[in-house]
């Protein structure tokens, strides 16, 4: 399969579930503000004509969006890993992380206080309302390791979006102790780390090309 990704931004939780899952996959960066292919220069809008990653192609072809269905489905391919996809209401409670976490988080919240765009209104209202959407993080993740009961691709995605606070300073988890202990210990995973490690290197390289373009 392939993940269309860039560096850094949420494609990175795919990159995360397909090393533990010790899957194989081609991974084909897009470059945010042209929309191109670094590999070869094409159109990603020809792959996804909305233009956000992560998108993935399966092995027969299929393009897939959004992060919560290309994670349920990697989840659901490896039926074997760690992050296989359970059933029942834990399958439940997996999609009500995933939405959770891309609606009330990464939209919600990160989206406009990453956003150069958004006016400072803007950034003090998704702060203002995002603090009672960590708060109720907060209080489920006390005395929790894992969003569910064991590792899933909603940690995944959760952890790739509380990086993010490392760039943001309204948001600093000390506020926050169970989301912090959660995230340092999420990091602490030899395929997080990889990812992280590996993501940042591409991440600084695109950051050189655009200077150099400006």
């Amino acid at each position: 399969m392939d993940l269309y990704f860039s560096p850094m931004a949420c494609s990175m939780a795919t990159r995360i579930a397909l090393y533990e899952a010790g899957a194989e996959a081609r991974f084909l960066e897009v470059d945010p503000p042209s929309k191109t292919l670094l590999q070869d220069g094409s159109n990603f809008y020809g792959v996804n004509p909305l233009g956000l990653v992560p998108t993935l192609r399966t092995d027969d072809g299929v393009i897939l969006t959004e992060n919560a269905a290309i994670l349920q489905h990697v989840a659901e391919c490896f039926p074997n890993s760690p992050i296989a996809a359970g059933s029942g209401m834990e399958r439940s409670r997996l999609q009500q992380w995933l939405c959770f976490i891309g609606t009330e988080l990464h939209k919600s919240l990160f989206q406009p206080l990453l956003s150069k765009k958004a006016p400072s209104d803007a950034k003090a209202y998704a702060l203002e309302i995002g603090r009672s959407k960590l708060d109720y993080l907060e209080r489920h993740l006390a005395g929790r390791e894992f969003l569910l009961d064991r590792f899933s691709v909603a940690d995944c995605y959760l952890t790739t979006v509380l990086n993010w606070t490392m760039v943001i300073p309204q948001l600093d988890l000390e506020q926050w102790p169970a989301i912090k202990a959660y995230h340092a210990g999420i990091r602490q995973r030899p395929h997080v780390m990889r990812a992280v490690a590996e993501e940042f290197e591409l991440f600084k390289a695109e950051q050189a090309r655009h200077k150099a373009a400006a």
